[in-house]
């Protein structure tokens, strides 16, 4: 039997943006399975969490990365987001500053950011 591929994201918990974020990381990376990741704001959270926050964070994509085989990690952020309401602008650089705040972390994977807008669409903010 073949081995399942997984892909990873850091995406809020609101459930409008689940699928999109799903089906627009299996169609790019080819891959079956996205270990999701979810906070309220996850970008807010990312950016303002506590040391043990980010620390649980990290674990989480460390079983991803070690257990499941991610190759990349994913911060979304999204249109009319209750946990973090700010504007796409402010959101977009929130995501850029997050990727890079992921990337310090060490993991050999591509981190990447994505916004989900008005219509539900993925737009990518970074690669």
């Amino acid at each position: 039997m073949a081995e399942k591929t997984f892909a990873t994201a850091i995406n809020c918990m609101d459930g409008r943006v689940q699928l999109p974020v799903i089906h627009w990381m299996q169609e790019r990376y080819g891959t079956e399975y996205i270990d999701m990741i979810t906070e309220a704001g996850p970008t807010k959270f990312l950016l303002e969490g506590s040391e043990d926050q980010l620390d649980a964070v990290k674990t989480k994509i460390g079983i991803s990365v070690d257990k499941h085989g991610s190759g990349v990690v994913a911060v979304v952020g999204h249109y009319n987001c209750a946990g973090n309401p700010v504007d796409r602008d402010v959101k977009a650089g929130q995501i850029k500053e997050s990727v890079e705040l992921v990337k310090s972390w060490g993991f050999n994977v591509d981190a990447i950011g994505l916004y989900v807008n008005d219509q539900w669409e993925v737009e990518v903010i970074t690669e």
